[in-house]
């Protein structure tokens, strides 16, 4: 890519962040998310994840800088290095989303994306109880616990996997459905799905024992039943230094003793 690359240059609230776009916009320009070819998100993951979630339907591929506490979906931030030829260099890893979409106790329902994972919680004190179906198929008839997730790849070394879920290769086609602290079935650790498996929860005892679903940072409460599924439509692409790639990032996190 050449010098005339044009880079939209995002930067979360920190002043570390704020700081370092300053520095990158003098450099480089600025240019708006829709007039420009890459994403340059500076912050830790949960800025990354806004990012995807405000601009990951205009289709520009995004090069992330760490600059927050959490940067495991981001490169390293080098001020010095010329950020046009990093751009050239990187390469590239391809994320479909989850769509979550959820049943209120009210009647409503709500719709949203998750590109780390979908988790349902207890709201109280009092387990949740949850059914779990795949395909349409009954395969849990009553999970007591805390609740349960579903993790995408890129997301299955966040929340999943203090949750003891398991890690899942980039390009493996595959999601994890994780309990968290179950009661009963008190064995049961979760499974690896395929990729195109729709899951779906239903709340068992909703009034009593109420559980509020949150898919990335989006949280909606209440909720009676949740179907889960990856996006068809949605992708977005990372860029990542060939020397760091997100792929060897999850292998390596599989050998931490």
């Amino acid at each position: 890519m050449s010098d005339t690359l044009r880079i939209a240059f995002l930067a979360s609230t920190t002043e570390p962040a704020q700081m370092a776009r300053a520095a990158m916009v003098s450099r480089y320009g600025d240019h708006a998310p829709d007039q420009a070819d890459v994403l340059c998100p500076l912050g830790g993951d949960g800025f990354m994840l806004q990012t995807l979630h405000r601009h990951g339907h205009l289709g520009k591929p995004v090069f992330g800088m760490k600059l927050g506490t959490v940067g495991f979906l981001m490169n390293q931030y080098r001020g010095d290095d010329d950020v046009h030829v990093r751009i050239a260099r990187a390469e590239p890893a391809h994320l479909r989303p989850l769509e979550m979409m959820a049943l209120t106790e009210s009647g409503t329902t709500t719709g949203s994306l998750a590109y780390n994972d979908v988790s349902l919680l207890r709201q109280t004190r009092q387990a949740a109880h949850i059914g779990i179906d795949l395909n349409g198929q009954e395969r849990v008839g009553e999970l007591i616990g805390d609740g349960v997730l579903v993790a995408t790849p890129a997301g299955s070394t966040a929340y999943n996997y203090s949750a003891h879920g398991p890690v899942l290769p980039l390009g493996s086609h595959t999601i994890a459905l994780t309990p968290l602290a179950p009661y009963r079935p008190r064995r049961w650790r979760g499974a690896i799905l395929k990729a195109d498996t729709e899951v779906r929860f239903r709340v068992l005892d909703p009034y009593k024992r109420p559980v509020s679903v949150t898919a990335d940072s989006h949280e909606t409460r209440d909720v009676v039943e949740v179907t889960i599924r990856e996006s068809r439509e949605h992708r977005v692409t990372l860029l990542f230094d060939p020397e760091h790639n997100l792929e060897d990032r999850i292998l390596s996190e599989q050998f931490v003793f």
